[in-house]
């Protein structure tokens, strides 16, 4: 529970939070050196973004710049992500905070919250979500959602062959895949974005609570 002016979030949500954050990290950087051994778009991602090694030490040693480096750790990250992935879901679920701090969301508040958003007059109440930043969290939820299963898709297109036929065939889900992955890395250049004009948001991320005055630990409503 929190008192207005008071943001807390609880031991599970801090943990998935701060683990997904370092392999969604972990799976873009090796995303895009994978992505660049065969592009999707007319464009590669500069080497110094990306995770897989030295280029010419790997060509040296695997005779590809760095592609399987990059493979082994997408599927590390994979799989840090969807363990910490299911622990936001099932401590949203259970604990309410889905309920609590994402909802009620309607066309209505969303189009008022962004308006004000776009002439800088939105107020920014602590441990309240706005319209806007419900619709961005839950934007970003799917797109969770959509990158593991088309991943999943890519990773085994002969066993999940009904998966990978629902994006298209095996183009599709790398489609859909890059897609799913540009829209979290969007959301997450706005949340930075964001925390930077209210740092204090950051501060509740880690110790637990942040406000003006001593709450116990739980969700911001």
């Amino acid at each position: 529970m929190s008192a207005k002016g008071i943001q807390t979030h609880a031991w599970p949500l801090r943990l998935a939070h701060w683990t997904m954050a370092i392999a969604i990290l972990v799976m873009i950087g090796s995303g895009w050196r994978i992505y660049n051994a065969e592009p999707i778009l007319p464009f590669r991602f500069p080497l110094a973004l990306t995770l897989g090694g030295d280029v010419e030490a790997a060509l040296a040693r695997h005779g590809d710049p760095g592609v399987a480096t990059a493979i082994a750790w997408h599927f590390a990250g994979m799989w840090l992500l969807g363990a910490a992935f299911g622990l936001f879901l099932l401590h949203g679920l259970i604990s309410g905070h889905f309920r609590r701090d994402y909802l009620p969301l309607t066309p209505r508040a969303f189009l008022r919250d962004f308006s004000d958003a776009l002439r800088f007059r939105l107020e920014h109440r602590l441990g309240v979500y706005n319209a806007v930043q419900k619709a961005f969290y839950w934007c970003v939820i799917l797109a969770l959602v959509v990158v593991i299963l088309s991943g999943i898709a890519i990773w085994k297109p002969v066993q999940t062959y009904p998966l990978e036929t629902l994006f298209g065939g095996f183009q599709g889900a790398r489609t859909v895949h890059f897609l799913a992955m540009t829209a979290i890395a969007g959301f997450l250049v706005i949340h930075l974005a964001l925390v930077a004009i209210v740092p204090s948001t950051l501060v509740a991320m880690i110790t637990g609570r942040s406000g003006s005055s001593p709450a116990p630990e739980g969700d911001a409503p």
